[in-house]
């Protein structure tokens, strides 16, 4: 990420570390392209002001800022790929939380592995070499104890 020119994009914008890496690569001259499904698990109205200081503090000189609401698993995602010139993609985006995933493990399947994997694709359909990934949140390998703890 050596160019001012390089176009990033962010999965999860507007999460806690995702919106805090947008600030950085604006406030850097970076282009950077936001992608959030917005969904209820946390608190909408914090995601909502969390874009909200994104783009009132974004006013760096070379940079900008895109939002786009859309879930990673969604197969249109190759549309913002094809629109944008991409020299680095971001993989924030996660369904979280350990209870969640006994009561709704189709959530997980769709944002952690399907959404995940329609990003790979679009890498590689794209050629897109610089690819940052930070876990899907809620994972925990061979555990045998059960229900599972956000301490293990």
């Amino acid at each position: 990420m050596n160019s001012n020119d390089d176009h990033i994009l962010v999965t999860g914008a507007a999460g806690f570390i995702g919106s805090a890496l947008v600030k950085r690569l604006l406030l850097i001259g970076k282009k950077v392209v936001g992608i959030d499904n917005l969904n209820s698990y946390y608190n909408v109205d914090l995601k909502k002001d969390r874009l909200a200081q994104i783009k009132k503090g974004y006013d760096h000189q070379n940079s900008e800022w895109t939002f786009v609401e859309k879930d990673i698993s969604d197969p249109e995602i190759k549309n913002i790929f094809n629109n944008y010139n991409f020299d680095v993609v971001i993989n924030l985006a996660a369904q979280a939380g350990v209870r969640y995933s006994l009561e709704n493990p189709m959530a997980y399947v769709k944002s952690n592995l399907d959404g995940f994997v329609n990003i790979l694709e679009c890498c590689r359909e794209f050629k897109i070499s610089n690819f940052i990934y930070a876990s899907s949140s809620s994972v925990y390998g061979d555990n045998e104890k059960f229900p599972y703890s956000e301490k293990d």
